[in-house]
């Protein structure tokens, strides 16, 4: 869910916020900007999967300077990713794309079913339509078209920031990151000690990883209550007089 301050009215400044939660993450960012540049950026992290995630807060930091952009993956363009928490990175980017376009209010709901037999849904409805609807089966997107055939995790962003139109990219983009989190449902990662050492993301850094330590408890089960998804961050999308606290 994304709220904003300032565009709608013309102003040269403003802010905008941006908060997701699911099973095993629940992140909040917000961007301020001037004159088309991003000043500030800061992170809240109010359920995380690991005890590292808090600290890459402050290296959302990195983005200020640069300008306004409709592409929420340029972000990609202005500081590493592997050094930053996936996450807010992701949102950081979104809030960045909806200050540009000045939108005040933007929402994704996706619903992706437990998997069976390695396959499921996985769907997106931005602003209350339905924008996406894809069979998976593992990472690889089974249909419709032109999505059939594309494997979430080989080169898909290049594919959707090249072929698609820049909002449909958007889409497809948060759809895919959620469908490959869901992944993690299909096994136990509360028996994991502490995060991999991948290199994908803060926690993930070869340096970093062994001190991860693994929250057990963390993972939330929405099924039942998916209404419960995001309901903490309503108040705080819309009350931009309270300012979020570096590394939540």
């Amino acid at each position: 869910m994304i709220g904003q301050h300032g565009a709608a009215d013309g102003l040269r400044q403003g802010q905008v916020r941006a908060a997701l939660e699911d099973d095993f993450h629940h992140f909040r960012v917000a961007v301020d900007y001037r004159d088309g540049v991003v000043t500030a950026v800061r992170g809240e992290t109010p359920r995380h999967p690991f005890t590292a995630c808090p600290g890459a807060a402050p290296e959302l930091q990195k983005l200020a300077g640069m300008r306004l952009e409709g592409v929420a993956n340029s972000v990609t363009l202005h500081t590493d990713a592997t050094q930053q928490c996936t996450h807010m990175f992701d949102l950081a980017g979104l809030a960045i794309a909806a200050a540009s376009r000045g939108d005040t209010a933007r929402r994704f709901d996706i619903e992706i079913p437990r998997h069976v037999d390695g396959r499921t849904h996985a769907r997106l409805m931005r602003d209350g339509v339905l924008v996406l609807d894809w069979e998976v089966e593992g990472s690889a997107i089974l249909g419709p078209a032109p999505y059939a055939g594309v494997d979430m995790r080989q080169g898909m962003a290049r594919w959707a920031l090249t072929t698609l139109p820049v909002e449909e990219a958007e889409a497809a983009l948060v759809l895919r990151r959620c469908a490959l989190i869901s992944l993690g449902r299909l096994k136990d990662i509360d028996k994991e000690p502490h995060a991999h050492l991948t290199g994908r993301c803060y926690a993930q850094q070869p340096q970093r990883a062994p001190q991860a330590i693994r929250i057990v408890g963390s993972t939330w089960d929405f099924t039942a209550r998916p209404e419960a998804l995001a309901f903490d961050d309503r108040d705080w999308l819309a009350d931009f007089d309270r300012a979020p606290a570096p590394g939540g």
